[in-house]
Parts: structure tokens; sequence; C-alpha cells
């Protein structure tokens, strides 16, 4: 969801019609929003931090689409005398500030006619077919047919002015040709992966209801709903929409917490900022307001979630340079490609994943998490220890010969990941050299992720260097009697 309460059509991008489970930041009217479920895939949002120069905007407001837009939100009782959109040298398109705006002031209040909502659809040419459709629709398919439906009518849909400035195509690895996913870490791999599948299936399996709906099309239902007109709606509301609880509605399948919100999807994601967002039942309007304030003629930001920037750019398809919330993950075949030499690994691995200890093992720029280091103890350890297994998983210490192969394991573990990260951004500068402009921006966002990586691998083997007096390798691994060899 957009900003201050932005749902994510996915669930770590694998399953687009669990929107929901993504509710990300804003607690609601009056909470402090950290971060919103925002949206990604701004066309090809670049963000690159240009420390030598300063940032440079030039506004859109008197661009034909941004007029047309702005009398819409007009006719609907929208009006914004704090911000206007502008297009910044960091980040694309962006929304910036013409007064200074004070900590604790408001800087949109969007009223509910604006917002692109299922009430929207469900009351539009479409609502007869989604209601007397032989099973329930989900609120993201509904939202998504809507989009679909209203690009199709070109100039004569009601809601042109607002589908008009979206992106054409976005940056999320829903777009990324197989050539871009295979420079992705392993786990971002596997996870936009998924997240493709999920998206063909929803295509492929909504085909009969998209043809129950030839009566209102010009053209047959299937030059219409392609899977790339599909795709843009789909990435459309998965980056752009906003958190909104709305009733429970008889019509449609699952918890219904989407909003379009035009004009204020254009604010972008910055991880230190802070405001509260969301939809004030007083007002009738979906509010802003900031924390922190931000000076005269600035971009103003606001925090889709503290997401790490694998996840943004699985979600919303850019990255943020510096992120204090960035992690690197090591994944369970990393773990057992390290240290293959442990007679007993497979029994270990098991019961790691047994009790739920192969997922979300990261290092950061602060070191490697409690939770890798708390694996590594455990592989530590020799079989014969095995009724001690559970508690080491529970916090238990190990002996000084196991935390220092733990500590020396997350070393190399990041070593690993390091060279990959190098080979990958080699690979990169080489298709970059011969690839067209789409496949450029794509590249370009893994580039950053790859590079951002590459910064936070450094620090943590200086902290893990730091961690231990370092001995040499053959005085511990005799320690560990299950150990044969470790590569």
């Amino acid at each position: 969801m957009l900003l201050l309460e932005r749902t994510s059509a996915q669930h770590h991008c694998a399953y687009p019609e669990q929107k929901h489970h993504m509710v990300w930041g804003v607690p609601g009217p009056g909470g402090v929003m950290r971060g919103c479920s925002r949206r990604a895939g701004r066309a090809a949002r670049k963000r690159r931090q240009k420390c030598e120069c300063p940032i440079q905007s030039v506004s859109l407001c008197h661009q034909p689409q941004y007029v047309r837009l702005m009398k819409f939100l007009h006719r609907r009782g929208f009006t914004s005398a704090l911000l206007q959109p502008a297009l910044f040298t960091d980040t694309g398109r962006g929304l910036q500030t013409l007064k200074t705006i004070k900590p604790g002031q408001l800087i949109v209040s969007l009223p509910a006619s604006c917002l692109l909502t299922t009430s929207t659809v469900l009351s539009s040419y479409l609502g007869h077919y989604i209601k007397s459709w032989k099973h329930r629709l989900s609120p993201l398919l509904v939202l998504c047919v809507y989009l679909v439906s209203e690009r199709h009518r070109g100039e004569t849909s009601d809601w042109f002015p607002y589908v008009d400035v979206l992106p054409t195509s976005y940056t999320c690895p829903a777009y990324f040709t197989q050539t871009v996913l295979a420079v992705l870490p392993a786990d971002v791999q596997r996870r936009a992966l998924e997240q493709r599948e999920a998206l063909q299936e929803l295509h492929s399996s909504s085909q009969d209801f998209f043809r129950s709906l030839q009566p209102v099309l010009s053209q047959p239902a299937e030059e219409v709903f392609t899977y790339d007109a599909f795709r843009w709606a789909w990435c459309s509301v998965n980056t752009r929409s906003v958190f909104m609880s709305h009733p429970c509605n008889h019509f449609l399948s699952g918890q219904d917490v989407y909003a379009l919100a035009p004009f204020l999807d254009l604010l972008n994601h910055q991880p230190d900022v802070q405001v509260k967002a969301g939809f004030s039942d007083v007002t009738g309007c979906y509010e802003i307001r900031s924390v922190s304030g931000t000076p005269r003629f600035q971009q103003a930001f606001i925090n889709y979630g503290s997401h790490d920037n694998q996840r943004l750019l699985l979600e919303y398809g850019f990255v943020a340079p510096g992120n204090p919330h960035s992690v690197v993950y090591v994944d369970a075949d990393l773990l057992c490609e390290v240290l293959k030499g442990d007679r007993s690994l497979n029994q270990k691995m098991k019961f790691l994943k047994e009790n739920d200890f192969v997922q979300n093992l990261t290092v950061s720029s602060d070191g490697p998490s409690w939770r890798l280091m708390t694996a590594l103890r455990l592989l530590s350890m020799p079989q014969t220890l095995y009724h001690q297994w559970r508690a080491v998983l529970l916090g238990q210490a190990v002996c000084e010969d196991g935390e220092e192969w733990s500590v020396l394991m997350a070393e190399r573990l990041c070593q690993r990941l390091l060279r990959d990260t190098h080979a990958a951004l080699d690979k990169i500068s080489e298709l970059l050299q011969q690839c067209d402009q789409s496949v450029r921006e794509q590249l370009d966002v893994v580039h950053s992720l790859r590079q951002e990586e590459t910064c936070l691998l450094g620090r943590c083997l200086e902290v893990l260097r730091g961690m231990m007096r370092r001995p040499e390798e053959e005085e511990l691994l005799p320690c560990q009697p299950d150990v044969d060899a470790v590569s």
C-alpha cells in the first residue's frame, strides 16, 4: 500500500491475491507511521545518490497530463497549496513543497471521492458483472480488471486523468527478463519467480471472467485483458495503493484493504522519514501529516515501512541508498555448500528446519543476525551433543571453540556472498553495454541493490574480524568432531 498504510498485493511477492497480508506501516489515523506499504514501480525510478552535485528539480504542474489530473481532483474536492508534482534528479517523479512544512502539519488531505476503491468499481459499469459472477472475486482482481478496462476506454474513461499519469511499465521483478533475473541474489530470484508464477496463475484462472465482460468492451476480451495489460494493472495496484480498510462485502472474497490515491501516490519513500497517515472518519479524507517537517522547495517524502532493499525491490521496484534496514540473506543452500564437510550436516539442517531456523538468516552492516549466529552455533556442535541442540536454539552458550568456529563460518559466508555479488556486478556491467532502454532500467535497479550489498557485506566482514582474535583455522576445526573439512 501506498503511503502510510500501503498494501502490497503479494505476501513476499509470492501470492498476489493476498495483498491484505502486506499491510505495512500505517497503524491508522493518529498513529505514527514509520512505514507505509507503498508503491513501487515508478516507471523507471532511478535511485542514485549524487553526493558531488546538488539535487535538481523541474516542476511538472504545467504539463497537460498533470493539469488534467489536478482539474479532475479539483472537481472531486481536492486542492493542494503545499505540494506540486516535480521531476527530481535523484528519484524521478515526486512531490515538491511550495512552502515550508512545519512539524505536525497536514500535507495531504485527499477526499474519499478521489480514492479509487472496490466501491468505485462495484458502482461502475463493471459492477453488475462482478456481482453476478458465479463465485466471489478478490478485491485485487477487481481493481486490476477495472484499471485495464479504464485504460482500454481511453479518454472516455471517468478515471482517464489518473490512468494517464500512471507509469506505462514498472521495474518490479514481474517485468524482469530472464537475463535480469539471473543476476539477482539467489533468495530474491526465488521470490521473484514465485511472484511471476502467481501473477501468471491469477491471469490464467480469470479468463472466463474476462470473457464475461465482452459486452462492455470495444475489442475482443482476449485482446484487452492480455497478460501484459494485466501485469501492468497488478503492478499499479501492488505498488501504488494505500491501506484503507473497507467494510465486508458479500460480493468479494477476502479482506478489502486497497485504495488507489491519485496525487498522493507521487510521494516517494525515504527510510528515515516519519509521518502520520490514515483515513479520517471525521473529515472523510485520507490524510498525511508530517512529523518532522520539510523545507520549502524540497521533495516531500513518506515512509513505506522498515523494509530492507531486497523487499523494496521485490515489492516496489526500487532500492533506497544507505537504507539502515538493509540486510543480506543467507539461504539454506549456501549454508550447506559452505559446511559440506560436516558428516552430520543433513541431520542438523533437518533439526533447524523443524524448528523454523533456516529462514531469515541475515547479515547486516552491524554484523551477523542473532538467528544466523544461533544456527551456526548449533551447526558447530557434534552429533553426540544432540540432547543440547534445542537449548542452543533457545540461547544457551556454546564452548569458546564453538563460538570461534561460528564466527569463522559467518566470515566465510560473507566472503562467499561478496564474491557472488562482485561476479554479478561484472555481469551487469557487461549486459549494460548491449541492452535496450527497458532492460537497462531493470539492470540499473539490480545494480543498485548489488552495490548496496557490497558495502554492507564489507562492513559486516569488518565487524566479524573484530569479534575474535583470529586463530589459525586448523586450530579451530579439529574441535568440531563431526567436521572433516569446511570449504
